[in-house]
């Protein structure tokens, strides 16, 4: 519902209450919906609530408030009870003007800057191997809620903490030491962040042969897995490293350096970007001068070994360790001291966290610690915690056998894409240019849309076959749409006169009300933090204006002023699809 009739409802409403019943009632109370499809009218207030204040049944109440509003409103044209809702119905002028006046602006759907800054952290890779199938919903989703937000007038800085320090890191480089001859991403082929992972895989491998050898010679499975030779070079490798041996950091920056060009280009493929990076290297001593900060002040505790601790159990949690007893740091160390970091940097309101909720216990100890530390912005912290992506067991190719790695799903998709859309007839008349960036264009829409229609929290199945169908509730099927728009307008050549039929028929009203939706969607999305919001509102209107298309005739409609109002009308439903599916990170198509 567009904001200035539903602003004027609202307020007639707690007037009429006022009049007809002697009642105060608060804008909470009230509830607006759009009216179900099987009934009479656009916009439905639901009674039950007011009942309370009138002593009347519902029907009655419904009847008194319908009667009084049309009196107020000269918009409101008729409205009709059913139970306990009341259903309005607004003049065909009113929705004429929402489209002239309000969706037909520029900026419609981008509202101003509200001074508040949020930072939005997501992607988090490892060092040691390429980006997987999890990463790519965590980027996507990380990415959406980045551009959500800067639409609803947030100042966003998006933010990629890279985990490129530690034991596993030190794995990559010791079986590369070892076993790579020499092998670089030029020499090989390979994308560096490939290369790295194979060494990672490596040492996996031999790490295992020399387990089982030890357990040959008669020792436990714990004993071989802590004397295996292997594992002792690399937990000696990391000693070097945090004192700062020469070969051994030339070595760490060589490879890392292999691995974020890696990045890089799957980043540029996937479409996200970052406007400032963070290092565990940088971050991992932080942290104890906070610890140091909640001893003094009796946040934490020291037990015998020198350890310390944070006792949670009066929260329903247990007790926490933040430090070890020889000193070193443990994950929450690092996080806390990272969060002061970020928060002095950029003074943010509120900071997101984008991280899978297997994490969910960690983030909850976090933000509970920090709060106990008296830090006054951690109210606005959040962990945006999502599900996992499964796959149809079969469906895609993986290069270790269990992690579909996000350079192949991605390039699966784009051949998908390539086939479907050849398969359909889309690509007549274009070059080979035009026809690659098509499939690029439909094969991402389809895995970042399919990706993001569902609820963040959700687990989900992904099938690649499935989201390129140019006919299902897939990401195709709106670009489809887009191109469809597009080609329309292109045969009418320019038109940009604001034109008013007589009347409207019933799907150009459902088509303006729901385009006039979009900046009451935009703002629940970016409050739920939930890009299927979008997903979903934008998925509704393509189908709306299909329905529209086949019901109505536009360019071959027999008066003038009816023709060029359902071209303005196709050319609004073009742009808020465009606007929405660039939420998501996706593009739409001017032609297929």
């Amino acid at each position: 519902m567009a904001n200035s009739i539903q602003q004027k409802l609202i307020q007639s409403t707690i007037e009429a209450v006022k009049s007809l019943y002697q009642a105060e009632i608060s804008t909470e109370q009230l509830t607006f919906q759009d009216t179900r499809k099987e009934f009479e009218g656009q916009i439905t207030l639901v009674v039950f609530p007011i009942t309370r204040f009138s002593k009347k049944s519902p029907e009655q109440t419904a009847t008194d408030l319908g009667t009084y509003l049309k009196e107020q409103i000269q918009e409101i044209v008729d409205f009709n009870v059913v139970k306990g809702f009341l259903n309005i119905s607004l003049s065909d002028a009113y929705w004429i003007s929402l489209l002239n006046d309000e969706i037909a602006d520029e900026q419609f759907g981008q509202l101003p800057a509200n001074g508040k800054r949020v930072m939005v952290e997501y992607s988090s890779p490892n060092t040691n191997k390429p980006l997987h199938l999890g990463h790519v919903r965590n980027n996507l989703l990380g990415y959406s809620v980045a551009e959500i937000l800067k639409a609803n007038g947030f100042d966003v800085v998006k933010a990629n903490l890279v985990n490129d320090r530690g034991i596993h890191i030190c794995k990559s480089m010791l079986a590369w030491q070892k076993f790579g001859e020499g092998e670089t991403p030029e020499s090989s082929g390979l994308k560096g962040d490939h290369l790295v992972g194979k060494y990672y895989v490596v040492f996996d491998k031999e790490y295992k042969k020399q387990i089982d050898e030890l357990k040959e010679a008669g020792k436990t499975e714990e004993e071989a897995k802590k004397q295996a030779p292997l594992i002792l070079e690399a937990q000696e490798m990391l000693q070097k490293w945090e004192a700062g041996d020469e070969a051994v950091i030339s070595l760490w920056k060589e490879m890392n350096a292999w691995v974020y060009a890696g990045f890089s280009e799957t980043y540029k493929q996937m479409g996200v970007d970052f406007d400032k990076f963070y290092y565990e290297s940088d971050t991992y001593l932080l942290g104890k001068d906070i610890i140091q900060e909640g001893l003094d002040n009796g946040v934490f505790f020291k037990k015998e070994d020198n350890s310390v601790w944070i006792d949670l159990t009066a929260e329903g949690l247990d007790q926490k360790l933040v430090l070890r007893g020889d000193g070193t740091s443990v994950y929450i160390t690092q996080d806390l001291g990272t969060a002061q970091l970020k928060y002095d940097e950029f003074k943010m309101d509120e900071s997101i966290y984008v991280v899978g909720n297997e994490q969910d216990y960690h983030f909850k100890v976090l933000f509970l610690i920090l709060k106990k530390l008296g830090k006054t912005w951690a109210d606005g912290l959040f962990h945006l915690s999502y599900g996992m992506v499964d796959l149809p067991s079969g469906k895609m190719k993986s290069r270790e056998g269990t992690v579909v790695d996000a350079d192949d799903l991605m390039s699966e998709m784009l051949e998908t894409a390539k086939v479907r859309t050849e398969e359909l007839g889309k690509t007549e008349g274009l070059d080979n240019k035009s026809k690659v960036q098509l499939y690029n264009m439909i094969g991402m829409g389809a895995l970042k849309y399919f990706l993001l229609k569902v609820d963040p929290k959700k687990r989900l199945l992904f099938d690649p076959n499935e989201s390129v169908d140019f006919q299902g509730h897939t990401g195709p099927f709106i670009q489809y749409t887009h191109a469809r728009i597009k080609s329309v307008l292109s045969k009418a050549g320019a038109n940009g006169s604001k034109v008013a039929p007589g009347s409207l028929s019933v799907y150009e009203r459902d088509l303006i009300q729901t385009l006039g939706n979009f900046p009451v969607i935009l703002a629940l999305a970016a409050k739920e933090f939930s890009p299927a919001q979008i997903a979903n509102y934008v998925y509704e209107l393509a189908k709306l204006y299909n329905k529209f298309y086949h019901e109505e005739s536009i360019l071959k409609a027999e008066v003038e002023e009816v023709k060029n109002f359902r071209l303005q009308l196709s050319a609004a439903t073009a742009k808020v699809i465009a606007q929405s599916m660039n939420l998501l990170g996706i593009q739409v198509p001017e032609r297929m």
